[in-house]
């Protein structure tokens, strides 16, 4: 059991926070481990998912000889490991007698192991055995093409598990906007048979094609390989049905100087500026001001009429 620990601090409040389980993931990263026994082939197996991997994977090289996966007690130190480095996916290569060359590939929720699917790898050709210029090269971080191919992505149960945890596994950080020129790889997954899936990685070049979209070309960079599915777990329906939690609508915004009430309904407050009557126009005040001279004239006629009477009964 992890000790759990109220943050005192802001910062320590922020941290919990952002590693804690959210509505939509932005970014997985991938833990990457040996067993107690390996391979060469398994080693340069891992070694090539952690470069196509790299700035978003974490490898440890040290043996693991308490991780066992598929067994009851198997998954604690793996739970531990995914908690420190704070992965959702991981990838845990073992070698034996009666499994040779295993891989299995599993998720997390909250630090604890959702789903596993474990698959030989047959027919290995690591990156260094493919010859191409190196300037064309994935770059690290770049978003790949997820290309499956066959219809038992769609009717064997093992390659629809196989295919959701891949897609989770190759397909980086989820984005809303993509630059085409920044698509540089793809990784081509065929169904050979209802348990083999052919696994290649393609670089792209893109050429000119007489149009404003260029021609695709795929040139094979490696690694390539056989997965053989073995066996498969699928998630806790409990922790299945917290995990697919999601909000069915998007929390509104709160809008200032508006509430609700039961009674009145939607009530709102307005701000209303000092109104200055007296320096508002009023409208046809150009007639208004004719008129009131013509009044001041007339006004000032009779007063004129009237000092002449006056002077001439004086005189």
């Amino acid at each position: 059991m992890f000790e759990v620990r109220t943050p005192r601090t802001g910062k320590a409040r922020r941290a919990l926070e952002k590693r804690a389980p959210k509505l939509v993931e932005m970014g997985k990263k991938t833990l990457i481990l040996h067993g107690s026994k390996t391979s060469g082939v398994l080693n340069a197996v891992l070694t090539d998912i952690y470069q196509m991997k790299k700035g978003s994977a974490i490898k440890f090289s040290r043996k693991n000889e308490n991780i066992k996966p598929f067994e009851s007690s198997g998954d604690t130190s793996l739970e531990f490991f995914l908690n420190r480095t704070d992965c959702s996916i991981f990838v845990f290569g073992s070698h034996s007698k009666k499994r040779p060359d295993n891989l299995v590939i599993g998720r997390a929720y909250d630090h604890h192991i959702y789903d596993l699917v474990e698959v030989g790898v047959e027919n290995f050709k690591p990156m260094e055995s493919f010859k191409y210029d190196k300037k064309l090269a994935p770059q690290i971080g770049s978003k790949p093409l997820i290309a499956f191919i066959g219809e038992g992505f769609d009717n064997v149960e093992e390659l629809k598990h196989l295919k959701e945890v891949l897609l989770d596994l190759l397909r980086g950080e989820v984005i809303e906007n993509l630059n085409l020129v920044g698509v540089d790889r793809a990784y081509i997954c065929t169904a050979i048979s209802s348990n083999r899936v052919f696994l290649s990685h393609c670089g792209l070049r893109l050429k000119k094609s007489g149009t404003k979209v260029p021609r695709m070309e795929l040139e094979e960079v490696g690694p390539s390989m056989d997965l053989v599915v073995r066996r498969h777990r699928l998630p806790n329906e409990s922790l299945q049905k917290e995990a697919m939690k999601t909000t069915r609508e998007k929390p509104k915004k709160k809008v200032k100087n508006v509430s609700k009430d039961a009674i009145d309904g939607k009530i709102g407050k307005i701000y209303m500026p000092d109104q200055k009557v007296g320096d508002v126009a009023l409208p046809n005040i150009a007639k208004g001001v004719k008129r009131e001279r013509r009044e001041a004239k007339l006004k000032n006629g009779e007063n004129k009429n009237a000092s002449k009477k006056l002077k001439e009964n004086s005189t």
